[in-house]
């Protein structure tokens, strides 16, 4: 491709809306444009990094035995309605509208009953089964505040398979496979990722993991352990039960401990540290009206564990000031566990304390030298905590530590869920129906975009790996317009390297000084860069430099076409 032919939008300046580098750069390199709020036009240069990335992950799903369909993105709300989500998807992530008919419609976020739909319909016999649909299309989800570009769009690109199934045994395999095939894919890109435990979120399904780029600008933070391969999101990470306090129980005492509200505050009157004190939390209950979620003072609640336990009303929700006073007689600054008078769930590590500080009960006022057993007990113990840095490992290798991850995958075990609400069956051996098991895998394909560059960037700009690089090798000839040695011998190489089905962008613009041309081939991170000028033709030299590499060297000409050609096709095949 010609330089004078083929569009390079790139901008000086950093757009003030853009937070992190992805973001910046592919503004910057003339990659997308914004068109609206979490809306971008993808421009030439932008377009071939997804088509190739789109086209590994194609690549591999076939591999996989999976089949390719198309799925419309405008969604009849009916089959909705029959999953039960029409009503209550994601607290209106779901763009619902009405079309001429005054029927409603929706915007797909996703296909779980589109797909459900075309299988209740296509497959009759348990001999069809297992099957794995897959499609690489545009999604919409009304997100209330989109942000970094790509990375929280409300339109975008994804890659969705699901599976059909006529035993567990069967879903089981087929998400194992995907699982592998996740990680093919993402190790083709030269990501650095980590396969971890995941919730379900509004999808559904017991066995879920979402894949997730390690990245400093990454919404998620990620638990894993020093010694093994062990990694969960940290909503999701359990919190292993320490040992039970072996202390000596000491004299229960009351304190008055005035304008104290808040853990830190009741450690610093007490002069003792937030180890050694509980707090109480009050939610709303399931049967009950009013819940208590008991935590180590330096501890914090994990919605997405506490919800889950038989009793919390889901979604969590914190109970109102006026029902607790009205409840318990004191405001929640004061609250504890001894004589509360409603169900108490204790997280493990609070249940393993002894001689703990926590609320009395009465305005201004917390017990000291309180113990389980003794004084009072849990009605629950559970995991409801956050996990924390330095806690063991739950698979009992090494202590946890955290990292920032991008999701940009997720892969689900559905079980019945959707085809057991939408009546999807196949005969099985013996002619009867049966309800088919269902998995979905996800991938976000235009966030695969943004993960990469937040991997693979500098100060200068982006550096793509060559396998998802818009092109492979940038030719910049020096005063080409003065110099009829130094444009042949750009048109030759540029013509040797497309021969040989290397990527070649040949930078022929007229116009546009040296300088400018090197800053664009650095920002939009074109992996190799070759520099012709009559200095170097004089000596029988090209220059030639790696985006990734050092510096600049000096090439004998006959050679820089055959060690590009090899260099290009070992970074292809690794």
């Amino acid at each position: 491709m010609k330089a004078s032919r083929y569009t390079i939008a790139t901008l000086k300046e950093t757009p003030s809306d853009a937070e992190i580098a992805s973001h910046q750069l592919l503004i910057r390199g003339g990659f997308i444009r914004k068109l609206a709020s979490g809306i971008y036009n993808w421009l030439p240069m932008g377009l071939r990094v997804l088509q190739k990335v789109e086209g590994i992950i194609r690549e591999e799903m076939n591999a996989s035995g999976a089949q390719e369909v198309m799925m419309p993105i405008v969604q009849p709300a009916e089959l909705w309605q029959e999953s039960g989500r029409w009503a209550k998807y994601d607290d209106g992530l779901l763009l619902k509208f009405k079309d001429r008919h005054d029927r409603d419609f929706c915007f797909g976020p996703t296909h779980e009953e589109v797909i459900t739909e075309i299988a209740r319909n296509e497959l009759k016999s348990h001999k069809q089964l297992p099957v794995n649909y897959y499609q690489i299309q545009t999604k919409f989800r009304d997100e209330t505040r989109p942000r970094f570009g790509l990375m929280r769009a409300r339109e975008f690109t994804m890659k969705d398979a699901y599976s059909f199934h006529l035993t567990p045994e069967s879903l089981v395999e087929t998400y194992n496979l995907m699982h592998d095939t996740y990680v093919r894919i993402l190790q083709r890109m030269t990501l650095d990722f980590r396969p971890v435990q995941a919730d379900s979120g509004s999808i559904g399904g017991d066995v879920t993991k979402e894949f997730q780029v390690l990245a400093d600008s990454g919404e998620d933070k990620i638990a894993f352990s020093t010694e093994s391969d062990y990694a969960a999101n940290v909503e999701m990470a359990e919190a292993v039960a320490p040992a039970m306090s072996t202390e000596t129980a000491i004299e229960r005492a009351e304190v008055h401990t005035p304008n104290c509200k808040t853990i830190e505050a009741v450690s610093e009157f007490l002069k003792l540290p937030e180890t050694q004190t509980v707090k109480t939390l009050i939610v709303v209950g399931e049967s009950e009206p009013l819940v208590a979620l008991v935590l180590r003072g330096d501890h914090q609640l994990n919605t997405v564990k506490a919800e889950k336990i038989a009793g919390v009303a889901s979604p969590l929700t914190f109970a109102d000031e006026a029902d607790i006073k009205a409840k318990l007689k004191c405001s929640t600054g004061s609250i504890g566990p001894v004589e509360i008078g409603i169900p108490v769930i204790v997280d493990r590590s609070a249940a393993a304390m002894a001689n703990f500080v926590c609320g009395a009960n009465h305005d201004d006022y917390h017990l000291t030298g309180v113990n389980w057993g003794r004084d009072t007990n849990p009605d629950t113990i559970a995991d409801i905590r956050d996990i924390c840095e330095g806690d063991p490992s739950p698979d009992g290798k090494g202590v946890i530590a955290f990292k920032r991850g991008i999701e940009v995958g997720h892969i689900f075990q559905l079980g019945d869920t959707y085809s057991k609400a939408m009546n999807a069956t196949v005969l099985d051996e013996n002619g009867k129906a049966q309800v088919m098991y269902m998995g979905c895998y996800g991938m976000g394909v235009t966030r695969l975009v943004a993960a990469i560059i937040e991997q693979y960037h500098d100060e200068k700009g982006m550096l793509w790996p060559t396998v998802v690089a818009p092109f492979q090798v940038i030719v910049i000839p020096i005063n080409a317009h003065k110099s009829e040695a130094v444009l042949t011998t750009a048109e030759n190489i540029y013509q040797e390297l497309t021969d040989a089905g290397i990527e070649v962008l040949l930078d022929d613009r007229e116009g546009v000084r040296p300088g400018a041309k090197f800053a664009d081939a650095e920002l939009i991170g074109i992996p190799h860069r070759v520099v012709i000028g009559d200095r170097g033709l004089d000596n029988g030299v090209v220059e030639y430099a790696a985006r990734n590499g050092n510096g600049n060297e000096d090439v004998v000409l006959d050679e820089i076409v055959p060690r590009l050609i090899k260099a290009i096709q070992q970074e292809l095949n690794t």
